[in-house]
């Protein structure tokens, strides 16, 4: 299943200020990170993920609170190419009550109870109090989503294509601050990085063979046409911490 979405100059403004969900510049992931998921809406009469998250416990899916589509009841699949047919588990979705729809807003946390644990699939770790705090101009991460893809150039405008594929990328630090963590997408530099439909997507700490298991950040938004920062809310932080930890075990 194939779509794309034009980027038209006249769309410029608004979708600069919107929020972000896809992977450019990236592989076909496979079965390289089973725990990472999206969430499915039916949408122009099909259905398509609409954001993308991380299964951190048996019954809990990580994804970010503007992922919200008006109904407590969603669905998540894990398969790693979509289709019309796909499995889909179900369950409720609660945001983080600060969360305010404002852009950068630094409560931007949410997760999905799922109705039945699931099975066979090893759920992700999450970081420990402040442990992004020794990241610096060495470190890398590893983004994994359902987003858009790289940017097509049409005669129309610029054109980003969906192929509705779990894909992964890695991105390089930019900086760091209280609340977010900002990555290094620029394709110049052999990263990769989000787009559209990515948004509550895992940025696992590592790439590579360094790669690890723990989500440092998950995805929030970006420039427009997915080129150059991924800015991702930070896991480690006293907030965030506090909201996961009426979920889930903490580190």
């Amino acid at each position: 299943m194939k779509r794309s979405s034009a980027v038209s100059s006249a769309l410029l403004a608004t979708v600069l200020a919107a929020h972000l969900a896809a992977i450019t510049y990236g592989f076909p992931d496979g079965n390289r990170h089973p725990n990472v998921g999206a969430l499915v809406g039916t949408y122009s009469g099909g259905l398509y993920p609409y954001c993308s998250g991380t299964l951190i416990s048996p019954t809990v899916f990580l994804t970010a609170a503007h992922c919200n589509i008006g109904s407590s009841r969603v669905s998540v699949t894990f398969t790693s190419t979509f289709s019309g047919t796909v499995k889909q588990l179900s369950g409720t979705f609660h945001a983080n009550p600060l969360y305010t729809w404002k852009q950068n807003d630094p409560h931007d946390i949410a997760v999905v109870i799922l109705d039945k644990p699931v099975t066979g699939i090893t759920p992700a770790g999450l970081p420990t109090a402040g442990q992004l705090e020794s990241s610096d101009q060495s470190s890398e991460f590893t983004a994994v989503g359902y987003g858009g893809d790289e940017v097509i150039n049409q005669p129309g405008g610029p054109v980003i294509p969906y192929y509705d594929e779990r894909q992964y990328a890695t991105s390089f630090f930019n900086s760091l601050n209280q609340g977010y963590l900002r990555l290094s997408q620029n394709p110049a530099n052999g990263a990769g990085g989000t787009c559209y439909g990515d948004s509550g997507g895992p940025n696992f700490i590592g790439a590579g063979a360094s790669e690890t298991s723990v989500v440092g950040a998950t995805t929030i938004t970006g420039d427009a046409l997915c080129k150059a920062t991924n800015v991702t809310y930070r896991l480690d932080t006293a907030a965030a911490r506090s909201f996961l930890g009426a979920f889930v075990a903490l580190p």
